[in-house]
């Protein structure tokens, strides 16, 4: 059914969701930009080309408008990751893959280093979402870790809670030194970093082998 020929009850849902993709994703833009304390609604609204008031109809409040932006980042890396777990791909390799789209995504990177900076304080309203991120980011870590271990795939020095915070370290530390060296020749490969650390932890399956 073509969109003039929908119900005009039909056309405006499918209208106004439009619009709040439209709008989330112009705060990303400007969160990443400037931060979530900076950005401002008025400023969203105008990159959106609508009113003040036509926004805030969507998202009544600026912490409203947050918590969908957070949303809508954590739908984009979790689809992809699951798909790369559903595909038989192991996490850690599921992860190299991930930071290596992201490297492909800098507004993506961006308000996520933005963000988790600002989220610091106590008092930031997504503060206690990046804490909840972190620990099951950790947790997710820890258990793949310790599954390699029990596999014999794991090196004898590493103790998998230790690796994941160093891990959850380097691919946040990563991006705050991909992100200054953009545009340089020389930017950080993040991807080949991490499957350079990685190698560090885990034993290839040519070393089992030996």
């Amino acid at each position: 059914m073509s969109e003039s020929a929908q119900p005009p009850r039909e056309r405006g849902y499918a209208k106004g969701r439009a619009t709040r993709v439209q709008i989330v994703e112009a705060a990303m833009v400007l969160f990443g930009e400037v931060g979530y304390r900076s950005a401002s609604l008025r400023e969203i609204a105008s990159r959106v080309g609508i009113s003040h008031p036509g926004l805030i109809h969507h998202f009544p409040t600026k912490e409203v408008l947050l918590a969908a932006v957070l949303e809508h980042r954590d739908e984009m890396d979790d689809s992809e990751l699951s798909a790369d777990l559903a595909s038989g791909t192991g996490l850690m390799d599921a992860v190299v893959r991930l930071v290596r789209r992201n490297s492909e995504r800098p507004g993506i990177v961006e308000l996520f280093t933005t963000l988790a900076a600002e989220a610091t304080a106590p008092d930031h309203p997504a503060h206690q979402y990046f804490r909840e991120r972190y620990a099951t980011t950790l947790a997710l870590l820890t258990r793949e870790l310790e599954t390699l271990r029990a596999d014999g795939a794991l090196r004898p020095s590493v103790e998998p809670a230790a690796a994941a915070r160093a891990l959850t370290a380097l691919m946040d530390g990563l991006q705050v030194q991909w992100l200054l060296e953009r545009g340089a020749d020389d930017q950080v490969d993040m991807a080949a970093v991490m499957r350079d650390a990685l190698d560090l932890y885990v034993v290839g399956a040519a070393e089992r082998r030996d």
